[in-house]
């Protein structure tokens, strides 16, 4: 009796951000024949933007499939609960690991898998590699020399620039951690109950703040002083037009959140 090989899953996650969007058109789009038979899927953390789950759905559309939404079964009140109400920080990212990655790796199981992952070119990072021996990693914009106004064009002639790019730089939850004080007021702005959502995350009483040191109400205030006074980031550019031609985007400290990449 001849074993059976046990065929290899493709996989792509879509975290509502330029780059593994971009990829998963340029794979779709490429030599036909040639790109294998793919899963998409979305870690859902319960606390995306609105943008970004609008995102998501207009990727279904244009891949013609099912992007599978994958959760860990519990929110993020839950996690906070059991970690004593201790905010995650650079430091300690708990988010990413029970929201994001034990979801992904449950998903892929024992079986063997190839991970498309969006790191570009242009780029000195490495996301998320998982440490499971039967999920292997692949970078086909670094294989094909794929920058980031590669990444730019292909979403403008497709699917379109994620909206949220107009005041923040990162996909992800409403609260990120890894956000400027512009961007916290970009959210007071433009989801103003979420952001008062975020302020209720803090506890004045033990000192856990997003901002080490100072309340979400003095962030927006400050950079609202620094808005004022010409000062701050967002005066003169919106955010996707930082992205493209003025801001960095590979920033080390900031790769815990790249199951798929920004």
């Amino acid at each position: 009796m001849t074993d059976q090989k046990v065929p290899v899953r493709h996989v792509l996650g879509l975290s509502g951000g330029k780059d593994s969007a971009a990829l998963a058109i340029y794979l779709k789009d490429k030599d036909k024949g040639t790109v294998p038979d793919m899963e998409y899927f979305f870690c859902d953390t319960g606390a995306e933007l609105p943008e970004v789950y609008d995102f998501i759905d207009r990727m279904e559309d244009y891949l013609g499939k099912e992007v599978i939404r994958l959760n860990s079964g519990r929110d993020f009140s839950h996690y906070l609960k059991l970690k004593g109400n201790y905010l995650p920080s650079p430091r300690q990212r708990w988010c990413t690991e029970a929201l994001k990655i034990r979801p992904f790796e449950e998903f892929i199981g024992s079986d063997s898998a190839i991970s498309y992952i969006g790191i570009r070119a242009d780029e000195d990072r490495e996301g998320y590699i998982s440490s499971k021996p039967n999920i292997k990693p692949s970078f086909p914009f670094i294989h094909d020399g794929i920058t980031r106004d590669d990444v730019f064009r292909i979403l403008e002639e497709s699917v379109g620039i994620p909206k949220y790019y107009e005041w923040r730089k990162r996909s992800g939850c409403f609260f990120c951690f890894f956000q400027k004080r512009s961007e916290w007021l970009g959210l007071k702005r433009e989801h103003p109950d979420l952001f008062e959502k975020a302020k209720l995350y803090e506890s004045a009483k033990d000192g856990y703040t997003w901002i080490h040191g100072m309340s979400l109400d003095e962030v927006v205030a400050r950079a609202e002083h620094l808005e004022k006074n010409g000062t701050s980031e967002a005066v003169a550019l919106n955010w996707q037009d930082a992205l493209r031609f003025h801001e960095t985007d590979e920033d080390p400290s900031e790769q815990s959140c790249l199951i798929c990449s920004l």
